[in-house]
């Protein structure tokens, strides 16, 4: 995992009120340092997601992130990557990555995004 500040590109779903939510909590606490993270809402967009490697219900499910490299990470890598170029945040990164923590959260994210989705009848 990638932790510099080169441009990344983050894969949220613009579809869903609380996930704008979170990307504008994210650019607060960010501040300038929020200009190296591009935003690509994911609605509608199953084609270049495919182009990409990404599997557009995963998409939907979980975090993805591409590096200025073009590999693409997701789900916890891709919050733990988000989350270390935010000061504030990056003592949560090195939390959520701890090998003891780490299965709970995903199984917790999990769930939590498969409710929100069947809430919206999304899924």
């Amino acid at each position: 995992m990638s932790s510099d500040k080169s441009v990344i590109t983050v894969f949220y779903d613009g579809a869903c009120a609380s996930c704008i939510k979170d990307r504008r909590f994210y650019e607060k606490l960010a501040g300038k340092g929020g200009e190296q993270v591009q935003w690509f809402d994911i609605t509608d967009q199953d084609a270049h997601l495919v182009a990409l490697g990404i599997e557009p219900l995963k998409a939907l499910t979980e975090l993805h992130l591409q590096l200025a490299d073009g590999s693409i990470l997701s789900e916890l890598d891709a919050y733990i990557v988000l989350m270390k170029r935010v000061l504030m945040l990056k003592p949560l990164a090195y939390f959520i990555s701890l090998p003891i923590i780490r299965p709970y959260l995903a199984r917790l994210y999990h769930q939590r995004v498969a409710q929100r989705l069947q809430a919206s009848g999304r899924m």
